[in-house]
């Protein structure tokens, strides 16, 4: 039997797994926007093109990261269950899309689409079993 003190650092563990991945893709959305995006077959020729990879797959990617770090450590006190469970939610929602897009365009291979709604499936499995 796990005493309370180790099942709480477990859970912090499973949540800074998944801060790790927002936080990675976030600073490579900063600083490599075109890379990123590049598997999905994205080219980005404009400045604006590059600014918006970086505000929605970098900033938001390394905010998310930072709240999912600050629940690790429990320094949101009430917040953490609902920062916990709001990230889960998005991943479910993300991996949810990728079902619909699957529906509709048919992909044919399982790099990126496939990989990326099991990322987002096992992340979003992974917070909800650790909250």
């Amino acid at each position: 039997m796990h005493s309370g003190g180790t099942l709480a650092t477990m859970s912090s563990l499973c949540i800074s797994a998944v801060a790790l991945f927002f936080l990675g893709m976030g600073l490579y959305g900063l600083v490599a926007p075109g890379a990123l995006v590049r598997p999905f077959g994205i080219e980005l020729s404009v400045p604006e093109a590059r600014s918006e990879v970086r505000a929605v797959y970098g900033g938001f990617g390394v905010a998310v990261g930072a709240l999912l770090s600050w629940a690790a450590l429990d320094a949101t006190g009430n917040l953490r269950a609902g920062v916990v469970l709001t990230v889960a939610v998005s991943l479910a929602g993300m991996a949810f899309g990728r079902l619909v897009a699957r529906a509709v365009e048919r992909p044919a291979a399982f790099y990126p689409g496939w990989f990326y709604f099991w990322v987002e499936t096992l992340g979003a499995a992974l917070l909800i079993s650790c909250a």
